[in-house]
């Protein structure tokens, strides 16, 4: 039996060992305040990164499940070892020698059966590659050329050759002092009534390692035309090798995904290598499975839930890979990052496009990228028969199933276009749809059949009855009781006529009012709020200092917080704030009077709050300011809209784009105008 391994040693070796360099393998880490990092827990699912890391101490706990310990316990947990297991493979890892309390080391033969299967692996791989290197193994290193992979780049990658034997593998196996029953349990032989032989033969060998490039199973190709077997043979599920669990190149791939927030998800091991070879060394492959659960959480704990991170998918033009598109758009919800999809307009996988155009072409594939959503929706639309009333009806309706999906508010906004544009129909019909399609339940919303009503598409659905006014809510991204609530028309008021506004200094603002597509059930952004309130505030306690004609002139659509939208016509109803007058608790009362029962109480929270105006500035500055940054963002508004017409406008008619492009500068000179008073 092994001898314990001495104490002091086990001490050296946690000193020198940065835990966290052994968890950043696993666990994407950020700075988290002074000596402390931050990652999403690799023992339970969460959203919110509550796994911590203590460097200087050595330590880590999880605040979300309790889980804690140092590196040894953590490799223990994460890879399921032994103490002992774990204390040898980091002193393996850091070029130390142990010592044991009588003298020996380690009992191979007592060894755990996870660590035999691991070295049993290792010793397969470099009986795979050496026999690459043989005169038989001409065909696979032949095969591989042909792909575009020379000799250095197959070395790089460890690919080797399973020679056309039986029992070529497991006789080696055999000498090197591994047991039939080892053999099997590793997958790499299978058992036939003579006994065990190959699971592989005749065929080019990928390593398939764990994020540690530890060898725990291996994928192979068919090379001979008397192989009767599947075109890839895959290790079968082992104590070591969950194909649902693991994801081919993720050891090399692992820091360039860290460092540059993106994961390019391809489908096969050449396609892994040619886009390394090629410079995308963030690209990874599922191992003979689709895309799922247990892949999203490897690749979230890798990017750290950062919103900013891209999850791309490349697919071949084909059917089947259409279909594995659509696959991977059921995972979409579970990203924090976003997703883009990557096909070659000639159907080319990465390899095959690397081969014929050469690295450039693969690198612009990627970068040219599709969001996931846009590929689904095209998808869905080009099943039907646009030229046809019933055939954009079914198009609507398919589409808005997949819009009820977008969380992010500008993203929605965007996609209502792209969908009206593709279709040929109005934007209020398509968030018609989507609103009609939120409100049916997921499970029955394919099946459920279209409403009893004429549809023109032109002009659009009939508005939408007001919804009932709501009891009083908190208003989102406030706390309870400091929002208005959010009833009457979803869409806020109808549509207002163009119109001009002179401010206090002159300048004289021309726009023209679209259609509102806004999502609001959708998150607001703090400072959008921050502003929309603050213009509530001040027009409610010093409407002598705000321009009353500006406020006036504001649509309705310029308050994106429903609850904020029915106190502005709330105030409107009031006669608006150029007939405020000089008294303020009289326009107050007059205000809280034309207002419903349930926004009295936040209208009052508005009078008596406060204004955040600096010691030793006016009011009127920061009226002014506050009420032009309210403009501006509804200028804004107007200004995407009419920058996405002029994206559908027909190339041809040079005389509407010349229009549009007139209507976008005249805007933006007022915007620059209006900055002034910010």
């Amino acid at each position: 039996m092994a001898g314990l391994i001495k104490r002091e040693d086990i001490d050296e070796l946690r000193t020198c060992t940065r835990i966290d360099e052994v968890i950043g393998e696993f666990v994407t880490l950020k700075t988290a305040g002074i000596g402390s990092l931050k990652g999403l827990c690799p023992f339970h699912d969460e959203k919110t990164p509550s796994f911590t890391v203590r460097p200087q101490v050595g330590m880590y706990h999880c605040f979300g499940c309790g889980e804690s310990g140092d590196v040894f316990t953590f490799l223990q947990k994460v890879e399921q070892l032994s103490f002992v297991e774990a204390v040898e493979t980091l002193a393996g890892k850091a070029g130390m020698h142990l010592r044991y309390e009588d003298g020996k080391g380690p009992d191979r033969e007592q060894a755990s059966r996870r660590q035999r299967l691991l070295e049993m692996h290792e010793v397969a791989q470099r009986f795979f590659t050496q026999a690459l290197e043989s005169e038989a193994g001409r065909i696979g290193r032949e095969f591989l050329t042909g792909r575009g992979f020379p000799a250095e780049s197959s070395r790089e990658f460890g690919i080797g050759f399973a020679p056309k034997s039986w029992d070529a593998l497991t006789s080696h196996l055999g000498r090197a002092g591994f047991t039939e029953e080892e053999i099997l349990a590793g997958g790499l032989a299978s058992e036939g009534g003579r006994g065990i032989y190959d699971r592989f033969r005749g065929r080019v060998i990928w390593p398939i390692k764990d994020m540690t490039a530890r060898t725990i199973g291996f994928g192979a190709r068919r090379l001979y035309e008397d192989d009767k077997g599947p075109k890839y043979l895959n290790t079968p599920e082992t104590a070591l090798y969950h194909k649902n669990q693991v994801l081919y190149g993720l050891d090399l791939a692992k820091k360039s995904i860290a460092k540059t927030k993106r994961v390019v998800v391809v489908e096969g091991y050449t396609d892994v290598m040619a886009a390394h070879l090629a410079g995308v060394d963030q690209a990874v492959a599922t191992c003979g499975t689709a895309f799922g659960t247990e892949h999203v959480k490897i690749i979230r704990r890798l990017l750290g839930d950062d919103p900013t991170g891209q999850v791309i998918f490349t697919f071949d033009g084909d059917a089947a890979g259409q279909k594995a598109a659509l696959k991977a758009f059921e995972f979409e919800n579970l990203f924090t990052a976003q997703t883009f999809v990557a096909v070659e307009a000639d159907g080319l996988d990465p390899c095959d496009l690397r081969m014929q155009k050469g690295d450039a072409a693969l690198r612009e594939l990627i970068d040219e990228c599709k969001p996931l959503f846009e590929f689904v929706i095209t998808t869905a639309i080009a099943r039907f028969d646009l030229d046809t009333v019933e055939g954009r009806i079914s198009a609507v309706k398919a589409a808005a199933e997949v819009l009820t999906g977008i969380r992010d508010r500008n993203s929605l906004t965007h996609y209502y276009r792209f969908v009206a544009g593709r279709i040929g129909v109005d934007i209020d019909e398509v968030e018609a749809a989507v609103r009609t399609a939120q409100r049916q339940p997921k499970q029955n919303r394919q099946t459920a059949e279209a409403p009893a009503q004429q549809t023109n598409f032109r002009n659009g659905p009939p508005p939408a009855p007001p919804a009932p006014a709501s009891g009083p809510a908190s208003g989102p991204g406030q706390g309870a009781g400091t929002g208005p609530a959010s009833g009457g028309d979803a869409r806020g008021a109808g549509p207002v006529s163009a119109g001009e506004i002179t401010d206090d200094r002159g300048i004289e603002y021309v726009y023209e009012e679209r259609p509102d597509v806004s999502n609001l059930s959708a998150p607001i952004s703090p400072a959008r709020l921050k502003t929309e309130k603050g213009v509530l505030m001040v027009a409610l306690q010093h409407p002598e200092a705000v321009n009353a004609k500006l406020f006036d002139s504001l649509s309705a659509k310029a308050f994106e917080h429903p609850g904020y939208r029915r106190i502005q016509e709330a105030i409107k109803a009031a006669g608006g704030l150029g007939s405020a007058g000089p008294v303020q608790s009289k326009w107050a009362e007059r205000v809280l009077e034309a207002s419903a029962e349930d926004l009295k109480p936040y209208i009052a929270q508005l009078i008596v709050t406060p204004l955040p105006i600096i010691e030793g500035t006016g009011i009127e500055p920061f009226a002014r300011g506050i009420v032009a940054r309210l403009f501006d963002y509804d200028l804004e508004r107007i200004a995407k809209e009419l920058h996405s017409r002029l994206q559908r406008q027909d190339t041809s008619d040079g005389a509407g784009q010349a229009a549009l492009l007139g209507q976008l500068q005249t805007l933006e000179q007022h915007r620059a105008r209006l900055k002034l008073l910010m």
